[in-house]
């Protein structure tokens, strides 16, 4: 992930459903861990965009 951050990424979703886990990476911020169930959200880079996960 921090290849993709490095080349521009401003938004990234790693999700693991073994640990029931997502971690979310945004630019110049350390990583965010939550756990499922959750709804991720595009924030502003895209705006209205909501994924449910659950497991």
């Amino acid at each position: 992930m921090q290849e993709y951050l490095s080349s521009g990424l401003l938004l990234g979703w790693l999700i693991n459903p073994q640990q029931k886990q997502v971690e979310i990476y945004r630019s110049g911020k350390a990583a965010e861990i939550v756990n499922m169930p959750v709804i991720l959200s595009g924030e502003n880079i895209l705006p209205g965009l909501e994924i449910m996960l659950d497991y």
